[in-house]
């Protein structure tokens, strides 16, 4: 064989299509398609797809869940209506048989009585004024307050808001009669605003809680906004109005539900500066007309006095959840 080449042939390895190969070291590296998520694994919780898909698992968690439902309406829910149903119940129907469904019919004039002749039409005017007040003086305070220590940012803003934080640590008992003999002879008024709405109105705008919620809301606020304005020329009243109070409409909504329950629920306060008793709120002539009128009938005032809390909160839910949208800071 001399001069001849050998040539040895090989048989060829069949490929195993089931195996991966690695990919060409010169051509472009394929990108994996992601894998497809359920929508248990986008929000996994404490039990997964595998999980949910035992029928005893699942049974099991699900019924638990109705329950703790059910629990929840009837803590949170329960105590309205049955307020709701002994305000229209006759008295003797309330002692004998407290969770009976109107045995003996239901009792419309026990809420015209309450309205007319105890005189709640009255007291709840009263009460509405002075969370209107209230309301007004708490939002007017936080809302420039939260502005100026964090839009602005003036030099002395660190420790204005270090001193507002340390108020959160006082007791309010403690103010009481400070706080009590301000209002008995205010400085530079030179008259006492005893049995003045006034007396309640001012002290409540002393939140520093509002003040603290509305900065931290005022810091996530994006700041190319507020600098865009003042390059256009906007002024620092003008920021405020028109760029910062309609962006901040969630806080606004959650601060004027806490200002108007804090307000509609006091009773310590508004007894202690509001001594007429033709001028004092639900909260304060409710406990002192209680000796002297019909079960039935007093109940329905206090039906009656919870109807504002509830509504302006069923008002207001949707804030709580809403984000710090930027409708109204887009320039047009």
């Amino acid at each position: 064989m001399t001069g001849h080449h050998v040539r040895t042939m090989t048989r060829p390895v069949a490929r195993d299509e089931s195996r991966p190969t690695a990919p060409a070291a010169s051509g472009p590296v394929r990108q994996a398609r992601p894998r497809r998520t359920s929508a248990f694994d986008a929000a996994r919780g404490y039990l997964s797809d595998q999980d949910w898909r035992r029928p005893s698992v699942s049974v099991t968690v699900k019924t638990l869940h109705v329950i703790l439902l059910a629990l929840l309406v009837i803590v949170g829910v329960g105590p309205m209506l049955l307020l709701a149903k002994y305000a229209i119940t006759p008295t003797q129907d309330i002692i004998r048989t407290p969770l009976a469904v109107f045995p003996h019919g239901v009792r419309w004039e026990n809420l015209v009585e309450a309205w007319n002749d105890v005189e709640i039409s009255k007291y709840f005017l009263n009460t509405i004024w002075l969370a209107a007040g209230s309301w007004f003086v708490q939002l007017l305070v936080a809302t420039t307050g939260g502005y100026v220590l964090s839009v602005l940012r003036p030099r002395w803003g660190k420790v204005v808001h270090a001193l507002v934080i340390t108020t959160l640590f006082v007791p309010s008992v403690v103010l009481l009669v400070p706080l009590y003999l301000t209002i008995l002879n205010p400085p530079l008024l030179g008259t006492s605003l005893i049995n003045n709405f006034f007396a309640v109105w001012l002290p409540s705008g002393a939140s520093a809680f509002n003040v603290v919620l509305m900065k931290r809301f005022f810091d996530n606020l994006p700041r190319e906004v507020f600098e865009a304005a003042q390059i256009d020329g906007a002024g620092p009243f003008r920021l405020f109005w028109s760029i910062v109070l309609p962006m901040s409409k969630p806080i606004i909504g959650v601060v004027s539900v806490f200002a108007s329950i804090a307000s509609w629920k006091d009773f310590l306060w508004p007894m202690l500066v509001l001594k007429n008793p033709s001028g004092q709120p639900l909260s304060v002539r409710l406990p002192a007309i209680q000796a002297q009128t019909d079960l039935g009938v007093f109940l329905a005032s206090l039906a009656i006095s919870t109807l504002i809390p509830v509504v302006f909160f069923l008002i207001f839910q949707r804030l709580f959840l809403s984000g710090p949208g930027l409708g109204g800071a887009v320039k047009g």
